[in-house]
Parts: structure tokens; sequence; C-alpha cells
């Protein structure tokens, strides 16, 4: 029986619209809650319908690029991690095991970030790398190491120059927060501060093997102090 080959689908205007806004908002022109024009001037000016303007708008709120506020336009936001959020707290309900489990994806992902970052980090990642690991070192409150602390892995992430893997790691910026407000409560940030320091000289001396064995061994420390550990009865 003959069969035919499959014809490739062309672009819907409403996700050739939803492509060239997501362009335009990630782009570097743009800064986060910027005002984009109204519904009816983006219509004039891409020549579409004001109705295609309207879905490509709602696609990309759902997906966590632009917000849409009622009577006050459309504005630009970064909250691709959010639709994964939501998901996580309906599929893992319990707070400790979202820990749990989140660790045991670091252990898998962050490794290989840091292996990478030795290979492939430009010299302006690894000032700013420096640079965040000082806002920890210098951190006046659990708050600011946090901050510091989040930078640094998602810095980090960047650095490998796998943007999947950096998208991964943002996705689960609340879940992250919530870890290190938990370990920051437990502990002081000296252990972090020290283990930060190794694995930046790694990759700044190209030091692939290395970078990735520090890695994981500050995030089996970070799950000691979250009492994660498989013998803790916190965990399953």
């Amino acid at each position: 029986m003959m069969t035919l080959p499959t014809i490739d689908r062309p672009p819907s205007l409403v996700e050739k619209v939803s492509q060239s806004l997501a362009a335009l908002v990630r782009s570097d022109t743009h800064e986060e809650n910027t005002r984009l024009p109204t519904e009816r001037e983006l219509a004039t000016q891409l020549g579409v319908s004001r109705s295609v303007i309207r879905e490509a708008t709602k696609r990309l709120e759902q997906q966590g690029l632009l917000e849409i506020r009622h009577g006050l336009g459309i504005h630009t936001v970064n909250r691709l991690h959010k639709p994964l959020t939501d998901t996580l707290h309906i599929l893992v309900p319990d707070e400790m095991d979202r820990l749990r489990q989140l660790l045991e994806l670091r252990l898998i992902v962050e490794p290989e970030n840091a292996r990478l970052a030795a290979e492939r980090a430009t010299e302006d990642q690894r000032i700013a790398l420096r640079a965040t690991h000082q806002h920890l070192v210098n951190a006046k409150t659990p708050a600011d190491s946090v901050a510091a602390d989040m930078d640094f892995h998602r810095l980090l992430a960047v650095a490998s120059g796998n943007q999947i893997a950096a998208l991964i790691l943002h996705s689960l910026s609340d879940l992250l927060q919530a870890s290190l407000n938990r370990g920051y409560r437990r502990v002081t940030p000296h252990t972090a501060i020290h283990q930060h320091h190794l694995i930046i000289s790694a990759i700044e001396n190209r030091n692939p093997a290395a970078a990735a064995d520090l890695t994981r061994q500050h995030l089996i420390s970070a799950r000691t102090d979250l009492g994660l550990d498989p013998a803790s009865p916190s965990a399953p």
C-alpha cells in the first residue's frame, strides 16, 4: 500500500505573532514590567486582527512572559517558572518531599553544569560568579544570603552554555528559594561560602572534573543541612 509523506504544517498566525512577541519580550532592550503597545496598536503594527493578538498574548501569559492587566495594558514579566511551580505543589504536596526530590534533581543536573562551566565559561561569566560570591560573603541577613546563593547557582547554569539547563534551574527558583530559606535558618553561610569559593576556583582553573566533584559535595552538604539525608526521619 502506498504511503504518503507527512506535510509540515506551517505555523498559524497566532504562533507567528507569539514568536514575534516572545522575541521582543526576551530581547535585551526590554526590561521586566515594560508596558507593550495596546492590543489595537499591536494588531496594526503586525497586520493581523485583534483576536489574533488577544490569543497570542494569552498564550504568552500562560507561559509566563506577559501579564495582561485589565485596564492597565499588557506588561512584560519573567515568570517562566510559574507553570512548573504550580504543578509541583499539586504533584508533590508535601513540602519536605518536594525539597528532597529537588536535591535529587540538583545532584543530577548541577555537577554537570559546573563541569561544562569549567570548559565553557567566558571571562565575563567568571567575573559575574566572583561578584555574586562576594555578595554572599558580604551578606548581612539570611535573606541576603539566600539571594546571593540563588544567583550563584543560576549563573553557574548560565555559564554551562546550556540554555535548557539554565531554564530548568530558573523554573525551580521558587522551590530553590524555599530550600535555601530552610537551610540558612539551620546553619550559617560559612560552609557555603567556602564551597562556592572552591567551585569557582575550579572553574577559573578550567578543571571540569574538580568543578563537578566539588559541586556534588556541596549539594550533599546542603542535603545534610536540610535534614534530608536518606537516614533522616524526614526522608521517605
